[in-house]
């Protein structure tokens, strides 16, 4: 699912110690989940499902670990996606992943953006409003409630860059390739427990 040694970098250049595992039990074990991802959506979950990590990952998450997703990452956290037909998700964030269908936008999605909001979140401490951040993706977040809506981003239309809900955290965009203010929310994410 594609860019795990580059995450895997940028957590131990904050200080983190990451362990890359296919292994359920690995993931039951862990003190905190980072989920990252490139590709296809559809995929994505086939593989997930293939090996286990779905359900580790959910159970996980009920146990009370903290939860990050990258990206691909953040979209395999909602209920149902439209990449390439439709698809069942992890459903840990209720809502829908969509495509970017606005006439005359440059898909992908690709280059440094300002996320935006005011919700206060532990992953987020010390990062202002504004702060930029580097994306690539076709398809957005469209979480159910808007309470699950930490930051916003514009592009062609304004959309979910950032969701929450409880210990689970998404990020649209790729901090591991956002200098400064991506290893700060890395760094944030280490530290919640």
């Amino acid at each position: 699912m594609g860019n795990l040694r580059s995450v895997e970098k940028a957590v131990e250049a904050v200080g983190g110690r990451p362990a890359i595992s296919r292994d359920p039990d690995a993931i039951r074990r862990a003190e905190r989940l980072i989920l990252p991802g490139v590709g296809a959506f559809g995929d994505a979950m086939h593989n997930l499902q293939q090996s286990g990590l779905d359900d580790a990952i959910c159970k996980a998450v009920n146990d009370g670990k903290p939860l990050l997703g990258l990206c691909l990452g953040l979209q395999l956290l909602f209920t149902q996606s439209e990449e390439f037909g439709s698809h069942d998700g992890l459903n840990l964030i209720p809502g829908r992943v969509r495509k970017f269908d606005e006439p005359g936008l440059r898909v992908p999605h690709v280059g440094w953006n300002q996320i935006e909001g005011k919700l206060s979140s532990p992953l987020l401490e010390g990062i202002r409003e504004g702060s930029y951040f580097y994306f690539v993706h076709s398809f957005y977040v469209e979480p159910d409630e808007s309470a699950d809506v930490l930051r916003w981003t514009s592009y062609g239309r304004r959309f979910c860059s950032i969701a929450c809900r409880n210990k689970v955290w998404g990020a649209q965009f790729h901090p591991e390739k956002s200098q400064d203010a991506g290893k700060k929310l890395l760094r944030n994410f280490m530290s919640i427990r």
